[in-house]
């Protein structure tokens, strides 16, 4: 079982899970497939399984490292943001939503994303390698937020939040009362650009009315 699983948190975990989306960080990994460091660049990107019928042997020697995410939520919770190649017009919105969410930074809408990128670096993980949350009241966080509650990470998701694991989301609770503070895993410029209209997919597994899942 390879260590190229991602949790909400931006670690790299062993999991038989599949994952729905792949990511990239770099070249981190020996010839013997083991994960020597989290990240070799500061682009870390989402993309799709599949992408012009080309084929990769995972974790080969001397290419990037092949991650995977449960869901597209997931993989913005750990730092990461679309890919232009395999995900251009995501990749457009995204940027688009960023910008407009960020716009105290300054940037123009030509920005080279490698700005963009610097900025995320120093919102998802710190100089000694932890990750970088922030606190903000539950009910002012839009939907694909993951937060940090009862020590566990939830993804708000339709007025809800649903507990993740690598097989799926495992429970699903009302909202908490209105005004309780959280830790948030996505990055907040990340959070600007979802309250600008780039909602996340969250590949949601419970039943659609899961009454008798729901708990306070």
């Amino acid at each position: 079982m390879l260590q190229n699983r991602v949790d909400p948190f931006g670690n790299i975990i062993r999991t038989s899970a599949r994952g729905t989306w792949m990511g990239n960080r770099g070249i981190l990994h020996d010839e013997q497939q083991h994960i020597l460091r989290p990240f070799k660049l500061k682009a870390w990107l989402i993309c799709v399984l599949e992408f012009k019928n080309r084929r990769r042997t995972v974790m080969s020697p001397h290419r990037y490292t092949e991650l995977f995410f449960r869901d597209e939520a997931t993989a913005f919770a750990a730092g990461h943001r679309p890919c232009f190649e395999c995900r251009k017009a995501d990749y457009n919105r995204f940027k688009a939503c960023w910008l407009k969410g960020n716009v105290a930074y300054g940037f123009e809408s030509n920005v080279s994303i490698q700005e963009i990128d610097k900025i995320l670096h120093t919102e998802r993980i710190d100089r000694q390698g932890a990750k970088v949350t922030f606190t903000a009241s539950i009910h002012e966080l839009p939907e694909g937020c993951f937060i940090v509650y009862h020590d566990q990470p939830y993804v708000i998701y339709k007025q809800t939040l649903l507990l993740w694991s690598p097989e799926g989301y495992t429970k699903k609770m009302v909202l908490p009362e209105k005004g309780e503070q959280v830790q948030v895993l996505t990055p907040k410029s990340v959070v600007n650009a979802f309250r600008e209209g780039y909602v996340p997919e969250v590949k949601f597994n419970l039943p659609e009315d899961p009454s008798d899942q729901i708990s306070s």
